[in-house]
């Protein structure tokens, strides 16, 4: 009878590990390292440069605040079919006045303004993701896939400008 120790085959032998600092960067640190050459590689903006994106944002909030006025001065009111009619004028008068702001502060390319256009684009992006669901028409599938990739594509195109403005500092510290 032979034995099945024998049988089995021997472990391949590994060659030695290198030194802790021979090893190349892994997970986390280089992931880390990735980030500081793309910081490094982005070029800090000029006085008085703004994004394409930037310019393309603030004048889509300028357009959608002017009309969401004109729309009021017109008679528009899209709570007439509710419970409460009327209901949406405030509404829509505060939010021509936040997309005015958001448009006002994106041209002077201030980041805050453009940390809030990302929220709204956001929000457009999943509420439209969610109407999509309930398009009853071609019609309504055309008209929100629309609003869905604007808004994508302009949320993504944001992101790089963003980094280029530059957050403020805090004040006080150092």
């Amino acid at each position: 009878m032979r034995c099945v120790a024998r049988n089995r085959k021997s472990r391949k032998r590994r060659p030695p590990r290198p030194a802790p600092a021979a090893r190349p960067e892994r997970g986390y640190a280089r992931s880390r390292a990735r980030d500081e050459a793309a910081r490094a590689a982005l070029k800090p903006l000029s006085p008085g440069e703004r994004p394409t994106a930037v310019t393309v944002g603030a004048i889509a909030a300028a357009v959608l605040a002017l009309a969401n006025l004109i729309a009021l001065a017109f008679g528009y009111n899209a709570g007439e079919d509710t419970l409460s009619p009327g209901s949406n004028v405030t509404g829509s008068i505060i939010a021509a006045a936040v997309l005015g702001l958001v448009a006002y502060g994106m041209w002077k390319a201030r980041y805050w303004a453009v940390l809030g256009m990302q929220t709204l684009l956001a929000l457009t992006i999943v509420v439209s993701a969610l109407g999509l669901i309930q398009a009853v028409n071609w019609w309504a599938f055309v008209l929100v896939s629309i609003i869905l990739l604007t808004s994508g594509a302009l949320f993504w195109f944001l992101v790089k400008a963003m980094a280029r403005i530059q957050m403020p500092e805090r004040p006080g510290s150092s």
